[in-house]
């Protein structure tokens, strides 16, 4: 012991700082280092909740109770007669609606060229009674069953546009008349249309 002291005593002062330093130094680093760790950062939050995405829906419906508008028989050239039907729209979107047809195999004995019809649009009337049917204005279409069935066939060749505003409900009454031709010919005796249906079918503009 007595000679590690005369060593020391004998070293140079810079020596002995050098050895002294690293303890202390150490422990005060350490010492940052965990206060450093412990300290809770500032932080700063803002956040907008509750955001969804809803999609709308295009829906219409029609008052016949799926009965056809149409079941002539027995018809004598020159013979008439109309029905109405009123169309309701639910859609929430603005939309146009258009008219077409869709039929089923002609028959041997066509007769819908000899038959005219006729299509307005308007208010008031219903499928059990065209009673109260105002037009809103000429005829949308007048022309041959025939025509129709063969032209009208598809939303975008169909009679219209009607437009809906998206804030049902809304509704529209169509009218629609037809006239067996006074000169139809004898061969037409006998004979039948195909079975027809009228398709209403709305689209977003």
């Amino acid at each position: 012991m007595h000679g590690l002291r005369e060593s020391v005593r004998h070293l140079p002062w810079a020596k002995m700082v050098a050895y002294a330093l690293p303890v202390p130094l150490g422990l005060a680093l350490s010492g940052g280092m965990v206060w450093r760790a412990s300290h809770a950062a500032f932080a700063g939050v803002t956040s907008n909740s509750g955001n969804h995405w809803n999609a709308g829906s295009l829906n219409l419906t029609n008052d016949s109770g799926g009965s056809p508008m149409f079941q002539v028989t027995n018809m004598t050239p020159g013979q008439s007669g109309s029905r109405c039907i009123a169309i309701t729209s639910a859609s929430t979107l603005p939309s146009d609606i258009k008219l077409y047809s869709s039929h089923a195999a002609v028959p041997a004995n066509d007769i819908s060229p000899y038959i005219t019809i006729t299509i307005e649009d308007g208010t008031g009337g219903t499928f059990s009674s065209c009673a109260g049917f105002t037009p809103s204005g000429p005829s949308d279409y007048t022309g041959t069953l025939d025509d129709f069935l063969s032209n009208r066939t598809n939303y975008a060749n169909g009679v219209g546009p009607w437009a809906v505003a998206g804030n049902p409900p809304q509704t529209i009454s169509y009218r629609i008349s037809w006239t067996f031709s006074a000169s139809a010919p004898d061969t037409t005796q006998g004979g039948s249309t195909p079975n027809v249906s009228f398709n209403w079918e709305a689209q977003t503009v």
